[in-house]
């Protein structure tokens, strides 16, 4: 497939997004993990299986020596855009918000990786000391496992909003199957890391009364999925992440 890469729609760590007519492609640096690229293209086929709306994949494959994941290019605006360009219309984008990601919870797609499995590789890996990893994964047994479709970076800016309306979910390289309460505790840190605080508090009330789901249930996952947030390494996170991760209890 021949592609064009003059423009550039956006630019993440080790990734850069072009826009080539109707596709969009994603080109990683030689620094990406082969693996992980790979999980990405596979997690984003095995989620087109369900019944969410997703771009396409097209076709992975290596451009000047760099690998690429070709989508179909979705024309619209981010509901992250549409928030701040209509803060007075911000609680009925949440509304949206939400009831998209209870569709995401609904889905199931058996072949994925297990949350629970990535949780406990991650806390491994965190840079936190064995009492606090141990009674992180202790936690994380103690949680009762599921089989639900987990985004794992659900916030407004991975959806767009189509020209006709219709609301696509974009970036499924972290999809697991697991525990939907864990999704909804890692969007809560989201809106947090984003400095959004009362958008977090009215997230998560709005998420449980919709799903009928106890705040403190959710609460539970908080302090694990700071502890995965941890791996990324993000200095100006740190912190503050620690501070959820000391907590060991809301209640």
């Amino acid at each position: 497939m021949e592609v064009k890469l003059d423009r550039i729609i956006a630019v993440r760590n080790n990734k850069t997004i072009y826009r080539d007519g109707k596709l969009a492609i994603k080109l990683f640096d030689e620094s990406f993990s082969k693996a992980n690229i790979l999980n990405e293209a596979l997690n984003q086929a095995r989620v087109e299986e369900t019944a969410l709306n997703i771009p396409k994949l097209e076709e992975v494959c290596k451009i000047d020596g760099k690998w690429a994941i070709i989508l179909d290019y979705v024309e619209g605006k981010t509901l992250a855009q549409l928030m701040s360009e209509n803060p007075d219309k911000f609680d009925e984008y949440l509304e949206l918000f939400v009831d998209l990601q209870m569709k995401v919870h609904e889905q199931r797609a058996p072949l994925l990786n297990k949350l629970k499995d990535k949780m406990n590789r991650k806390i491994s890996e965190a840079d936190l000391d064995a009492t606090t990893r141990y009674d992180l994964h202790t936690r994380l047994e103690s949680m009762p496992k599921h089989n639900k479709v987990c985004h794992g970076d659900f916030n407004p800016s991975n959806i767009i909003i189509a020209k006709d309306g219709t609301p696509y979910i974009i970036d499924w390289s972290h999809a697991t199957q697991g525990n939907a309460s864990a999704d909804v505790a890692r969007t809560y840190l989201l809106f947090w890391l984003d400095g959004n605080i009362e958008g977090a508090k009215k997230y998560l009330d709005l998420f449980c009364k919709k799903s009928d789901t106890a705040k403190q249930y959710v609460q539970k996952w908080i302090p694990i999925v700071a502890a995965s947030q941890l791996v990324k390494g993000k200095k100006e996170e740190r912190e503050f992440l620690l501070h959820w991760v000391d907590v060991v209890d809301y209640e």
